[in-house]
């Protein structure tokens, strides 16, 4: 019997003819170059979605710069606003493939893309980027869940955990070149050749998955969408990311724009959770926080990557803007992250069976907050030259952050809850990576004033009355022929490259103690155990990991 709110699809026989407007199932899968290529087409779909949110982070400078000389922090709004939206698909994704089928969506969505990469390559001014980021972004992030799910598809019971691997590899490798094949695009070609190529590619991926499983039926699942939580949510989530925007550079609750953003945020919030808890088809089941492990791992995934994302797209504005690195170099400095994050990343879901995932999660936690001590104490330009160490070594614990706090997060929770708990899982961390690169913003916003004031107060000689350092360097100078107004400029120059790296380390200081807070937090999780659990149980399981 068909169950309510339920449409069943038939096959290609006596019952598609009574019902025509069935969608039909061809339960006969890819073969041979058909099944290789559908793998290259899906795999490179989601390469180009998260290489357009890894890369954006170098061309930033480039961007902010040719849109009609906006302030890189303007310029970061749409790198904000495509994560946000990247996140607000995964809801809806779900939804839509439900009611028109995977195939037929991921390709409309990449139909989507192309047409919005092209807005944005054609973006004059930020009031048409930022908009056409936040569709790009969208458009995107219905893609993420929807090709992992045809992926799978594809493969039969017994290579599962094959696929996911595949997808796994597919994941890692954009972060493994974003960074400096942005650079170089926006070096050699310019940062418009990034939206321009993506065109022909997301087109060229829509014609091919259509033309490789054209006519394929799907199972419907007719359920009403929970528009008022998901309206709710994008208040709240987009609230919060307009403020953390634009606080800094529209004095804050003065402006009573973010006032009325923030009083909104804090009626949205409230009643979205009041909302959910009511809804018997949630855009987000906040009932899934009465787990202690998810409540926990949740915090800790979000709020680690909260830090993580934000620490990495500052330094790579920074090395440009402060040191004069190009998009290239800049890229190349974090390109180090992937030596060891890559293969760690594959290797930490079977390592984290042979002990309790606490220990794993607390370990990578103290690791992060000592590299970020670590680099919080260079004070000398000259110093990130040398940041190859650093760097591979946040790498490291980069490879081991996710499976760990994954595991735990999964834990205990029944098997058919798992792959919506990856889901909200991820719909909370992306978002959090965006709330990470403006809040390590307002940091170094708010501390180079201060380290400008305190620098100029040591060399001025107001700390050290008979050393007047300032005055003997100026008096060295003039006599070897600069002139006045050339040795002001000069020594304001430095000053301020000194306070702004000395601002940076302040960021990468407060990471290292929510690191260490995080290290302690993870303890109050229930100790993780290898369950006895079926094929079908542990594959579910393992794609829940993947998504997240």
């Amino acid at each position: 019997m068909q169950e309510p709110g339920h449409e069943i699809a038939g096959s290609a026989s006596t019952e598609s003819r009574l019902h025509p407007i069935m969608p039909v199932i061809f339960s006969r899968r890819l073969r041979g170059w058909r099944f290789i290529l559908f793998n290259l087409a899906l795999g490179l779909g989601h390469m180009i979605v998260l290489f357009s949110l890894g890369s954006y982070i170098a061309l930033l400078p480039h961007v902010a710069g040719d849109l009609g000389g906006v302030f890189p922090s303007f310029g970061a709004w749409a790198q904000t606003d495509f994560v946000i939206a990247l996140a607000l698909a995964f809801p809806i994704s779900r939804w839509l493939s439900g009611r028109f089928g995977d195939y037929r969506v991921f390709i409309a969505a990449f139909v989507f893309y192309a047409l919005a990469s092209y807005l944005c390559a054609i973006s004059e001014t930020l009031w048409l980027f930022l908009p056409a980021r936040v569709f790009l972004g969208f458009a995107g992030g219905v893609t993420l869940p929807i090709g992992q799910a045809l992926t799978l598809q594809e493969y039969p019971p017994r290579l599962k955990s094959v696929a996911l691997g595949v997808w796994g590899l597919f994941t890692v490798m954009p972060f493994t070149i974003a960074f400096p094949l942005g650079g170089w695009i926006a070096d050699e070609l310019g940062w418009r050749y990034l939206f321009y190529l993506d065109v022909p590619v997301a087109l060229a991926i829509a014609a091919v998955t259509g033309a490789l499983i054209y006519g394929r039926g799907f199972h419907r699942r007719i359920t009403r969408f929970d528009g008022i939580g998901f309206i709710l949510l994008a208040v709240v989530l987009g609230g919060v990311q307009t403020i953390l925007n634009q606080g800094n550079d529209f004095e804050w609750f003065q402006s009573p724009f973010l006032s009325g953003v923030l009083v909104t945020v804090i009626v949205a919030l409230p009643c979205f959770i009041v909302w959910e808890l009511g809804e018997r088809h949630p855009a987000v089941d906040v009932r899934l926080f009465a787990h202690r492990n998810f409540a926990i791992g949740v915090a800790c995934l979000t709020l680690g990557f909260l830090a993580i994302q934000g620490l990495l797209a500052l330094f790579i504005v920074q090395l440009q803007l402060i040191l004069g690195y190009s998009s290239f170099l800049a890229g190349m400095v974090l390109l180090s992250i992937i030596l060891f994050a890559a293969p760690l990343t594959a290797m930490m879901h079977e390592i984290c069976k042979l002990a309790d995932a606490r220990l794993f999660a607390c370990l990578t936690l103290l690791g992060f907050a000592f590299t970020s001590f670590w680099i919080g104490l260079f004070d000398v330009p000259a110093f990130y030259d040398q940041i190859f160490w650093p760097m591979l070594t946040l790498g490291f614990f980069l490879g081991t952050f996710f499976a760990p706090l994954t595991v735990l997060t999964l834990h205990g929770l029944p098997s058919r809850q798992l792959i919506r708990a990856a889901e909200e899982a991820a719909l909370l961390r992306i978002p959090a990576g965006a709330f990470g690169i403006t809040l390590q913003g307002v940091i170094l916003y708010r501390r180079t004033p201060f380290h400008q004031l305190d620098l100029a107060d040591f060399f001025g000689g107001r700390r050290f009355v008979s050393l007047d350092l300032l005055q003997q360097f100026s008096t060295k100078l003039e006599n070897s022929g600069v002139s006045a107004g050339m040795l002001t400029s000069r020594l304001g120059a430095l000053i301020n490259q000194r306070a702004t790296l000395l601002a940076l380390n302040d960021a990468f200081l407060v990471s290292s103690f929510i690191f260490l807070g995080l290290a302690t937090f993870v303890w109050l999780a229930r100790p993780t155990h290898v369950e006895y659990a079926t094929r079908t149980e542990k594959l579910r399981e393992r794609r829940a990991e993947e998504l997240i």
